[in-house]
């Protein structure tokens, strides 16, 4: 008897079971209170030089303020070269149990990218890369800013206080040239000294520029000797697209205003430095802890903008500056924000005299530089719309090359 009231019982229960779904979770009263595990993330940071430089320690600045906000754990590799170490260091963090891997320097790309097709698990992140878009690799992404915005607000800084030079009898107006050290003849660096000059001639018409070129992106000794020749050359304002104190120091020593880089440069010129732009990274880096925290898709071009904090000014000096420096840049800043500004609005530049209705930009990089991509409409040069990295490499009137050879 008591054995078959125990079969009984087993079938009731079997059948309540199957009534209820089988083996099954039970269900809460609200199934959206369920959260997912968010996903282990651990950042390998690739540097192309050290603290020194002032574009990596941008860099490295915004990494950690990322980092630490939302307790990543990072490793820092710096003073990695634009070759083969590239590669193995990335391969040194997957060892270290990195998950997303992130590089800064535009001659990282090809080794990231071979780097990112052995592991396929692994986030690979590169800064002013131009090949995500073409390489179609779920794991490799690519990332900039539109620091021509950052350019052009600080170049009307610069063309505000050649006018009150101007005004207080220390050169005329057609002496009014803009010295540039800048690094490569990359369209990078093309993008920004013109979006530079085009902001310091929106308000001191007269301007032309002299841009020297030093082979390097971080060699004070060149940047130094480029910054000399430029003052020596009769520029009454020095401005850069490289990495040392070379400049900014030059000019302190010869009493030349100067508008920096990748942050403030008051302390190495405290009687000449006016302003600098920079791009701000820790926007990026949060987005893409995010992404991978929480298994989201990494943009394969990602591309930060004043909106989104990643395009910043330092404080000005106003010991330095221009009256009226701040308002002007807060105008044109508003305006650049609602789109009634355009950094290469057409209708402010020639190309040999003439003015462009049309273009076709190398927006998908091959060796030849082959222009593939209309990038003018609505009056204006479409500057980092196609890709993240910039793409603007016209040669523009009123700019001068010097030492083109890089």
């Amino acid at each position: 008897m008591k054995k078959v009231l125990a079969l009984i019982l087993a079938l009731v229960m079997a059948l309540a079971l199957v009534a209820c779904g089988g083996n099954q979770t039970p269900a809460t009263d609200n199934p959206d209170d369920e959260n997912p595990t968010e996903a282990t993330v651990k950042i390998g940071f690739i540097f192309l030089h050290d603290n020194q430089s002032t574009y990596d320690l941008n860099f490295m600045k915004g990494a950690e303020e990322a980092c630490k906000k939302l307790n990543v754990e990072y490793v820092f590799k710096d003073n990695v070269p634009e070759g083969q170490e590239c590669y193995n260091t990335a391969i040194d963090l997957i060892d270290e149990g990195c998950n997303v891997i992130f590089a800064d320097s535009f001659g990282h790309e090809d080794y990231m990218i071979q780097a990112a097709k052995e592991n396929p698990d692994v986030q690979f992140c590169h800064a002013t890369g131009t090949k995500a878009h073409t390489e179609n690799l779920a794991n490799y992404h690519n990332a900039f800013a539109s620091i021509y915005e950052g350019r052009y607000l600080a170049g009307i800084a610069a063309g505000l206080k050649l006018n009150a030079m101007i005004a207080d009898g220390q050169f005329t107006e057609d002496e009014a040239k803009i010295g540039y050290v800048g690094a490569y003849t990359y369209a990078e660096v093309i993008s920004g000294y013109t979006a530079f000059f085009l902001g310091a001639r929106s308000v001191c018409p007269t301007a032309t520029m002299e841009v020297t070129f030093t082979g390097s992106w971080y060699d004070m000794p060149l940047e130094t000797e480029g910054a000399q020749k430029l003052i020596d050359n009769g520029c009454k304002l020095i401005s850069q697209h490289a990495d040392s104190l070379g400049a900014p120091s030059t000019c302190e020593n010869a009493g030349v205003p100067n508008v920096s880089y990748n942050g403030s440069t008051i302390e190495a010129g405290p009687n000449t430095f006016i302003v600098s732009s920079r791009i701000n990274w820790a926007p990026y880096f949060e987005y893409l802890i995010d992404c991978v925290r929480n298994g989201k898709a990494i943009d394969t071009d990602w591309s930060g903008t004043l909106a989104t904090g990643s395009v910043e000014l330092s404080d000005i000096n106003t010991a330095v500056a221009a009256e009226g420096t701040a308002e002007a840049i807060a105008d044109a800043k508003a305006k650049l924000e609602d789109g009634t500004l355009h950094v290469f609005d057409t209708a402010t530049f020639t190309v040999k005299g003439e003015a462009l209705t049309t273009y076709q930009a190398d927006v998908d990089t091959d060796a030849e530089y082959t222009g593939d991509t209309e990038v003018i409409a609505d009056g204006f040069f479409h500057e980092s719309e196609f890709r993240s990295a910039p793409y603007f490499d016209l040669q523009i009137d009123g700019i001068t090359l010097l030492d083109t050879k890089f």
